[in-house]
């Protein structure tokens, strides 16, 4: 019965915890660097970017290339104030796929991959776009989530060289597992 109450009480508490979209901040560059990792929902997709990419080899290395620049455009749509309807179930979508197909260790094709990946990017970018403080620079703001971004996505690379070994396989599905999981608390709470 306390692990029922447990689970009720995550997915009760997650959602808040997990979407770093306040919209405070000074708009520096220092703001834009910490905004995608103050939220669980942007710092494990772009984690779990780094670890499909490090599964699917030379040619993953275009996801955490694709990821960042796509979110640049998502950014500049968020930032124009066209409203964009369904961005945090999109944000959590992204989660519960890019984690299942690191659990599947799935050998797409580095396109097929890279369509994936730049398509949830731009939704990143969009709220991370739409959370840019009044009179801050875009730019400025931009470049400091992007740096953390690619920085994100190397942990995620360097993460996955643990797929070399049998067991680091294993812990890196079982990572992307967590990821997947994530993604689906969210949706089931409303993303």
């Amino acid at each position: 019965m306390a692990r029922i109450f447990g689970l009720v009480g995550l997915v009760w508490v997650l959602p808040g915890v997990a979407l770093a979209h306040s919209g405070v901040g000074v708009g520096d560059a220092a703001s834009g660097f910490l905004h995608p990792l103050t939220g669980a929902d942007h710092l494990l997709a772009m984690v779990a970017v780094g670890l499909w990419a490090s599964q699917l080899g030379r040619p993953g290395l275009w996801l955490p290339v694709c990821f960042p620049l796509l979110m640049v455009v998502g950014a500049a749509i968020g930032r124009s104030g066209i409203f964009v309807p369904g961005t945090e179930a999109m944000i959590a979508g992204s989660l519960l796929v890019l984690g299942a197909a690191v659990v599947l260790a799935w050998r797409a094709p580095v396109g097929t991959a890279a369509v994936i990946v730049g398509g949830f990017a731009m939704f990143h970018g969009y709220a991370h776009g739409m959370e840019i403080p009044a009179g801050a620079s875009p730019a400025v703001y931009a470049a400091g989530f992007v740096v953390a971004t690619a920085l994100l996505h190397g942990v995620g690379l360097g993460i996955g060289l643990l797929g070399r070994w049998p067991v680091g396989a294993m812990a890196v599905r079982v990572m992307g597992a967590g990821v997947a999981g994530l993604g689906g608390v969210l949706l089931f709470a409303g993303g």
